[in-house]
């Protein structure tokens, strides 16, 4: 007659092995030998577990272990091993006794593992990252709105404007050098958490120090500066260790949208705020903004996810094996001979310096164009304000969930980067080309948004570029990339307007900006790799 199995749990310590039988599914003989492993998650039950003619069975936080002896149920095979199921044993064997369906339901559902969040944390991370770089980019544009009245308000000439402006670089360039070395050396959440707080409070300070004095005013904003260097490098070094390879350009495309719709935000936001509360009042908003993310942020996020509490197993599981690079901390970063012999390590530094180069020009030069060329004002339109940069973050988020998933598809990363880098910069460079031939404002005015929203791409090109090449150290050599690049930008802003007025054109100007797009395209076809370089 087959014998009866129920679930059973030990009543009682036993200085002798309690019996068990132990069984299998399929067809299998009796009274051979046979043996069950059964392994839980975090399971301990305690007390002396089923076993049979001294062989006995052990239970642990780990797992179940059950060996069959003479005349158990099953015969001799491969262990099976699983993490959800319940042992059983006969009721009629010494020290066990029959349990209830519902405590044995108790006990099956207490080794069920634990489900995954709906909400990913690396989403919230993401999430957190792309609101730091909204409010970076806001904290930058308050005072380019601001700076009209105050200029009027203390008598400011033009040339003293341009100033005021432009200190806010003395302290970016030698910041993004330095910002990334601090990201690498001690976590991006302590590193960008100081920085929001130091821009922060020079944003609030600046109302106040353009009322004491002009040497003030220029420290304050130079400190803004110092303070907004070290946010990207930062974020290069951040986004790595939170998403793996095939989702890093995605990740960046994200945070990077954020950075651009800081500009939407406030070019259409403080002129509404600043008409309510008045010019303190504005700053002391975005300040506001800025300690309530620091608050958020200290609280729910980590530098690295295995640091984290929330995060569970299977994402920290499916972070790490994505991860690029060797997993061991390195030594000091390498020297900058070593750096500049790579060519691998000149492409990406070349394609920074265009992109800036570009960048800068058409961000500064393109209101003088247009008003040279076609007399319109685009700073008193409303597209100028919002449109090209709505549609940059649009387009650096296609590009980065482009980017991952030609990654997913089986492209290598390096052809994928290569790709995204030339979109990046053959799109801006014939729209500018293309400048030349329209004839009216409307048209010239959609092709300055493509170029822009083209140029995006770069950030599924070389910005994630250095995270391939040189994981271990991203933070540092973004920030060294990002400087020269940053000096690019100043010699091309200043450069165009020397440019023009020794030919008198502005297309000369353009023309050269493409070339140099065509140019840097061809270098980092040639060059560029997505293999590991630096380790």
């Amino acid at each position: 007659m087959a014998p009866v199995v129920r679930s059973c749990v030990s009543v009682k310590a036993a200085a002798s092995p309690v019996r068990y039988r132990s069984t299998r599914v399929g067809a299998a003989g009796l009274g051979a030998p046979g043996r069950l492993r059964v392994c839980s998650s975090s399971v301990a039950l305690g007390g002396d577990a089923c076993g049979d003619g001294g062989r006995a069975a052990s239970i642990s936080g780990r797992g179940v272990v059950v060996r069959g002896g003479p005349g158990s149920l099953g015969g001799d095979g491969p262990s099976v091993r699983r993490r959800d199921v319940a042992a059983t044993c006969s009721a009629s064997f010494h020290g066990v006794r029959p349990v209830p369906a519902a405590a044995a339901a108790a006990v099956a559902s207490a080794v069920q593992p634990a489900a995954a969040p709906a909400f990913p944390e690396r989403a919230k991370v993401v999430a957190l990252v792309a609101a730091i770089m909204l409010i970076c980019n806001a904290d930058r544009v308050v005072m380019s709105v601001a700076v009209v009245p105050m200029a009027a308000q203390y008598g400011w000439s033009s040339s003293f404007v341009g100033i005021v402006q432009s200190s806010f670089l003395w302290g970016y360039v030698f910041s993004s050098m330095v910002g990334g070395a601090l990201a690498d050396k001690y976590g991006g959440k302590k590193v960008m958490a100081g920085a929001a707080a130091l821009w922060s409070l020079a944003t609030i300070l600046t109302p106040w120090a353009a009322s004491r004095s002009t040497i003030m005013l220029l420290a304050v904003r130079a400190l803004f500066g110092i303070a907004e260097g070290v946010a990207f490098p930062t974020m290069s070094t951040f986004l790595p260790k939170w998403f793996p390879t095939q989702e890093r350009a995605t990740a960046v495309g994200i945070s990077m949208g954020g950075f651009h719709l800081g500009n939407v935000i406030s070019f259409l936001a403080t002129p509404i705020i600043m008409s309510h509360i008045g010019i303190t009042g504005t700053f002391a908003f975005f300040t506001s903004l800025g300690y309530l993310w620091l608050f958020v942020w200290m609280f729910n996020v980590e530098s690295d996810p295995i640091d984290s509490r929330t995060i569970s197993k299977s994402e920290l599981q499916f972070i790490l094996a994505g991860r690029s690079g060797p997993k061991a901390k390195g030594s000091k970063c390498p020297s900058l001979r070593e750096l500049f012999s790579k060519l691998e390590f000149v492409a990406v530094t070349v394609a920074n310096v265009v992109n800036n180069w570009g960048y800068f020009v058409l961000l500064s030069w393109m209101p003088v164009y247009f008003k040279t060329v076609y007399n319109v004002n685009l700073k008193q339109a409303a597209w100028f304000s919002a449109i090209p940069w709505a549609v940059m973050a649009m387009s650096g988020y296609v590009a980065g969930a482009s980017a991952d998933f030609l990654i997913k598809s089986g492209f290598s990363i390096g052809l994928v980067r290569k790709i995204m880098q030339s979109i990046g910069f053959m799109g801006p460079g014939v729209s500018l080309l293309c400048l030349r031939f329209a004839q009216t404002p409307s048209v010239a005015a959609v092709l300055m948004t493509v170029a822009l929203s083209l140029s995006s791409f770069c950030q599924a090109g070389y910005f994630c570029n250095i995270q391939d090449i040189a994981p271990k150290y991203a933070g540092s050599l973004h920030g060294l990339t990002n400087g020269i690049g940053t000096v690019a930008a100043i010699v091309s802003t200043i450069g165009a307007g020397y440019f023009v007025q020794w030919l008198g054109s502005f297309q000369a100007f353009l023309t050269l900006t493409a070339a140099l797009y065509f140019s840097a395209t061809v270098f980092y076809n040639v060059y560029a790799t997505g293999d590991l370089i630096f380790d």
